[in-house]
């Protein structure tokens, strides 16, 4: 029991240490499960759980794939589609080729452990690339090609894997390739015809509200695991398709209320992946890493120059993207947990069919994890900058609130090119915001859609103008870690020093107000249906600072100051006055009787 709920601390653990300094959760996940395994002994995995291990982290690698899949919108692809499509099928299979070429020199491999080990590794995932990316925080184009690939090889991967593994059980038979292919099409056909029935059903009961939200991922994870079973029943190893498929289906069906169901699988993956990299990691033997941590490196190195670079030039017809952001995508190639965890599963095998080093698939595996994860982590953020491919000065703005003030000063900051993101549950506004050509978020921003669905690479700011103080609060705590304090600001909540501490928002939870002390969201809606209006407005060597706050007087409020080098200073209390200078422009809340001397437009 102790070791039990040690598992999920050392997990917690793990993840929170990942989160606080920016990289990958595998790193310390593999760490803690070498020291508690191999180094220390607490853990022995295999004495733990005996026969039920390797089910269940069968189960759990199902769980975290459907989980994966339920993101998987294929309208959002946009023009991207044609890249993604040929790196997870060409490039892929290039992939696959040159790293089985690869194993079978540099690790001694035979030519079938080396084809095997292939397949295993070609697989990159989610769970490394997301972490890598908010790290390095190359642009969007860069990043959406990469998780997209991430989240759609796994399935691909896996089922490659599976075809290797049963081509080299026909081989040992009697019944020859003619059943491998036999035994590989029934697994296609199980998995597709469950993984979509199942898809469908549950989206229609989801749709007819069959189920009560409470049930929603309860039932889901009970479905999984059902469709799971029964699919490598009908042919082995096909699970794992089933549950991808019936994932994709769900996510691309309309009108579906997924949210119970992602809420409940997000945190579940998340426990998940870490007790299974813990407990994997657990069950190496140190000895043999040591024996093949050359191997992982000279592996990393043949991914870093040669398989990642032909599965560049494979997937891009060069009009996607330029040379660098090529390069950029070729460089970050992580592997994750469908690896880890299917090549234990594939050693056992191995080994009972007496393949010689067979016990160094996967120490080999893992090698090959730590050294292209450390790779990725390490060298990601300089190779980005390097190239000129990061977002020096994020132009992304996520803005909580999509009221009339919102709207104006969304649409104001997108003339001066930036990307302001507008986030409200409110569908009106939402509409309203819609309408004024600008992007949104139907939905709270502290919800584990917006946690799923915003893709927040490239932003760098959040302007709290809800008029729920209480929302703009805890967005506010939510992001602060995403886009660091400096860089997070809130209306005030009508709150001073006279409100008693009971209703007084405590101090360590206030952040940056907006504007002034005194500007809420009541005051400011308050000044716009009195005629206020927002104008921005340049500074020139005849019209400076000085002469602009001559003109206005007490006509206006300061919002932003947007300086001749395209830095935004969003202007708030913690700070003195600012001091724009020549060709400077300044965006302002200004009264209806003023005008300014001279208009930015």
């Amino acid at each position: 029991m102790l070791i039990l709920a040690g598992l999920v601390i050392l997990g917690a653990a793990s993840q929170w240490l990942a989160w606080r300094v920016k990289l990958p959760a595998i790193i310390f996940l593999l760490g803690i499960g070498i020291i508690a395994g191999p180094v220390t002994g607490w853990i022995q995995p295999d004495q733990l759980f005996g026969p039920l291990l390797f089910p269940g982290i069968s189960l759990a690698v199902a769980v975290i794939l459907f989980e994966g899949a339920l993101n998987l919108r294929l309208r959002e692809l946009g023009g991207l589609a044609s890249v993604i499509r040929r790196m997870v099928s060409l490039g892929a299979i290039s992939s696959w080729l040159i790293l089985a070429v690869a194993t079978h020199w540099i690790a001694d491999f035979n030519w079938t452990m080396a084809i095997l080990f292939g397949a295993v590794v070609v697989v990159s995932g989610p769970t490394v690339i997301g972490p890598v990316l908010r790290a390095a925080r190359p642009n969007a184009r860069i990043s959406n090609v990469l998780m997209w690939e991430s989240i759609l090889i796994d399935p691909i991967g896996a089922l490659l894997a599976v075809l290797v593994f049963e081509a080299i059980i026909a081989h040992h038979g009697s019944t020859g390739l003619n059943s491998a292919v036999e035994v590989f099409l029934k697994m296609l056909g199980a998995g597709v015809v469950l993984g979509i029935l199942a898809g469908q059903s549950l989206g229609w009961l989801l749709k007819k509200r069959a189920i009560p939200d409470y049930l929603h991922g309860v039932v889901a994870l009970g479905s999984v695991f059902i469709i799971f079973a029964a699919a490598n029943q009908i042919a082995h190893e096909s699970g794992l398709l089933a549950v991808t498929l019936m994932g994709v289906w769900l996510a691309n069906m309309r009108d579906i209320p997924l949210e119970n169901i992602l809420n409940f699988k997000e945190s579940l993956s998340i426990l998940l992946i870490s007790i299974l990299f813990i407990l994997l990691a657990a069950r190496l033997n140190l000895l043999a890493l040591k024996e093949v941590i050359i191997s992982g490196v000279l592996l990393t190195l043949v991914i870093q120059l040669i398989a990642q670079p032909v599965k560049v030039l494979l997937a891009y017809d060069g009009k996607e993207l330029n040379w660098k952001e090529r390069f950029m995508t070729g460089w970050i190639a992580p592997r994750g947990i469908v690896a880890a965890a299917g090549a234990p599963v594939y050693a056992g095998q191995l080994e009972a069919l007496n393949y010689p080093k067979a016990h160094l698939f996967v120490p080999l595996t893992f090698a090959l994890i730590i050294v292209t994860v450390l790779l990725a982590s390490f060298t990601a953020r300089p190779m980005a900058r390097l190239l000129g491919v990061s977002e020096k000065d994020p132009r992304g703005i996520l803005i909580v609130g999509a009221n009339a003030f919102a709207i104006a000063v969304a649409g104001k900051l997108k003339e001066w090119g930036f990307r302001p993101l507008l986030v409200d549950d409110e569908y009106r506004q939402i509409q309203a915001a819609r309408m004024a050509g600008l992007d949104t978020f139907l939905g709270s921003p502290v919800s584990e859609a917006a946690d799923r669905q915003l893709n927040l690479i490239g932003f760098g700011y959040l302007l709290a103008l809800s008029t729920d103080a209480a929302r703009n609060l805890i967005a506010s705590l939510r992001y602060d870690p995403e886009f660091g304090h400096r860089s997070v600001f809130t209306l005030a909540d009508g709150s001073s020093r006279k409100t008693s501490a009971r209703n007084r928002t405590a101090k360590q939870h206030r952040r940056l107000h907006l504007f002034s002390e005194d500007a809420t969201a009541g005051s400011l809606l308050d000044k716009m249906e009195k005629g206020w209006t927002l104008k921005a407005t340049g500074l020139t060597e005849q019209f400076e600072w000085v002469q602009y706050q001559q003109q206005f007087t007490a006509g206006f409020l300061a919002l932003f100051v947007l300086h001749k080098n395209g830095k935004l200073q969003v202007i708030n209390s913690d700070q003195s006055q600012p001091e724009p200078r020549a060709g400077d422009q300044i965006l302002a809340l200004v009264a209806p009787d003023v005008a300014p001397t001279e208009d930015a437009h």
